[in-house]
């Protein structure tokens, strides 16, 4: 199934040279949950500070039990410092 993984501020860099606004397709299994796909792009989980699937934020303890559907949007951002 198809998902749509997006990576913002200095977590963009992991994502592929293909990837256009921010965002890359995937291809995943039925089984795969936000975690797997986070693991797979090798962050760090205390990177991956904000997680949302389809604008609603995910906690960090169910990042790894909450199974993605066809055509959902995961988006991770770091933790964002400023003054």
């Amino acid at each position: 199934m198809k998902i749509t993984f997006k990576l913002f501020a200095s977590l963009g860099e992991k994502l592929p040279p293909e990837a256009q606004n921010h965002a890359v397709e995937l291809e995943v299994s039925k089984a795969t949950t936000p975690e797997k796909v986070i693991d797979q792009f090798a962050i760090s989980h205390d990177r991956a500070h904000l997680v949302l699937v389809n604008g609603v934020f995910i906690e960090p303890e169910k990042r790894n039990q909450l199974v993605l559907k066809e055509g959902d949007t995961l988006a991770v951002w770091p933790p964002v410092a400023g003054g």
